[in-house]
């Protein structure tokens, strides 16, 4: 039998969330909000990924704070428009199709906000070009080519641990079950977790205990407005000597753990131009396995895995409980479905859908034979 196809319950606060299969879509930027609220985009991407045969869909990074987007472009839950845009088009995407449990990522960019798109270069905007002069831990560019951003003061980040308690709540209201914060990739949190990026002299920069604290202080914030499963994206490791890396990402993992952190979502990199990635299939997941060894906690593996072999392999190995793919649902919207048939799982689809399965694949789908009839 498929272990990637057997249920994992999350536990919360609440009860949790049993998911029927181990399959994750990954959050993907889309580059296509107005003033952060969600469009006509979200509800097809959204419909089109809720009919994946995933059992967890995750919608994109998500801006706490209009300053907080990558780009101008960048979804966001920062007051009541965006988060009507969102709750209409959540609610309309999740009647195209089977129940599936919906994650959110809260995030703020820092000092890679007010950025164009990636079609358009990536490069941070100017004021006359649109963009805002961004915030982070430090006044350190990304790109020594870029302006500074200005240093948060502890009134902003008081601000910041608010705006994404705010957020939290508003995802709760709208239904969402499940939130990741988002510590990956370069973006705020994971600033302040590297000393490439935080270079403060005050109580949140310095020592390990510094730099992990105002993540912790944004998780506990967090953690305790929210009783809903709640997970975070960690970047284990920058890739750049004198980074953050795996043994200091275990460390944060068990301080997350002891704040009631349900999982951890194991990616890496992201916060220096300097890092050098060894690029291999599933090149990963021996992160998500150290943390899930070292702390006992549910962990996603994700990054190169595109075979349903290679992530059955996984989750039988015990290296995670769960597997996240990104472009690969992109390119291939049912993914899900090419993965049950391969590995004797089952999923489920909506109605309209059940009568383009080839033959050799309808024993994947429980109610296939009703609707055939």
């Amino acid at each position: 039998m498929s272990l990637l196809f057997s249920p994992l319950h999350l536990p919360s606060k609440q009860g949790g969330l049993t998911l029927p299969n181990r399959l994750v879509v990954a959050p993907m930027c889309q580059y296509q909000a107005v003033d952060g609220c969600a469009t006509d985009w979200h509800l097809m991407h959204w419909g089109n990924l809720l009919n994946s045969g995933a059992a967890l869909f995750t919608i994109e990074a998500t801006a706490v704070l209009p300053e907080g987007r990558i780009t101008p472009s960048c979804l966001g839950l920062w007051d009541d428009t965006t988060e009507a845009a969102l709750a209409d088009k959540l609610h309309r995407a999740r009647q195209l199709a089977p129940p599936t449990a919906v994650c959110i990522q809260l995030a703020h960019a820092g000092r890679k906000a007010s950025s164009a798109v990636p079609w358009a270069g990536g490069q941070l905007l100017s004021p006359a070009q649109g963009g805002w002069l961004p915030q982070g831990p430090s006044a350190v560019p990304h790109l020594p080519t870029e302006t500074p951003p200005q240093a948060l003061t502890d009134q902003g980040l008081k601000d910041t641990v608010t705006a994404f308690v705010a957020a939290a709540r508003r995802a709760q209201r709208i239904g969402v079950d499940a939130i990741e914060l988002h510590c990956a990739h370069g973006y705020l949190l994971h600033q302040f977790l590297s000393p490439l990026a935080n270079q403060r002299n005050d109580a949140y920069g310095g020592s390990f205990e510094n730099r992990v604290r105002f993540p912790l202080e944004v998780f506990k914030a967090v953690r305790a407005a929210y009783d809903g499963v709640l997970g975070l994206r960690l970047s284990a490791t920058d890739w750049v000597e004198g980074g953050w890396d795996l043994p200091q990402s275990v460390a944060f993992s068990k301080l997350l753990k002891a704040a009631g952190c349900d999982f951890i979502h194991a990616s890496s990199a992201g916060v220096s131009p300097q890092q050098k990635i060894t690029l291999a299939a599933g090149y990963q997941v021996p992160f998500a396995s150290a943390i899930r060894d070292a702390t006992g906690m549910v962990t996603t593996a994700v990054g190169l895995i595109t075979e349903p072999q290679q992530a059955e392999a996984i989750v039988q190995a015990g290296d995670a409980d769960l597997v996240a793919l990104a472009r690969a649902f992109l390119y291939q919207p049912r993914w899900g479905w090419h993965a049950a048939a391969a590995l004797g799982g089952t999923v489920d689809a909506h109605p309209a859908y059940w009568r383009c399965l080839p033959r050799q694949a309808q024993a994947a789908f429980g109610k296939v034979a009703i609707g055939q009839r």
